[in-house]
């Protein structure tokens, strides 16, 4: 079983690169660490694997929010993102989601329409 992990980015906001950088960043971790904590094997073989994972393109929050929505539905490790607010972004904003590490065809099921960051 092919394992990997997404991590959405909003395009409609004003993020420099560095802070779309740092913000997939935390998706990546936290998703990370769910998977450990709830699917510990899948994070083992993912781990093992080279830690696959693509970094995609959504247009907005609701886009975003929805495929969070879709990988919680189907049980996936997955995580939102909002800023501090110490930088570029208000305090609160939703930037990013991250998911999984999980099967490939289920991560493919929620995100295989989207573009790649």
């Amino acid at each position: 079983m092919e394992l990997k992990q997404a991590i959405l980015l909003r395009m409609d906001l004003q993020m420099g690169t560095g802070k779309k950088c740092v913000q997939a960043c935390h998706a990546s971790l936290i998703s990370a660490e769910e998977s450990r904590a709830k699917t510990p094997s899948n994070y083992s073989s993912w781990k093992q694997a080279g830690q696959k994972k693509v970094v995609l393109k959504v247009p907005d929050l609701e886009t975003l929010t929805t495929r969070y929505q879709m990988a919680r539905r189907m049980h996936l490790p997955a995580t939102i993102i909002q800023d501090a607010g110490l930088t570029q972004l208000e305090s609160g904003t939703t930037t990013a989601v991250g998911i999984g590490p999980a099967p490939e065809d289920q991560i493919d099921k929620i995100c295989g329409d989207l573009k790649l960051l």
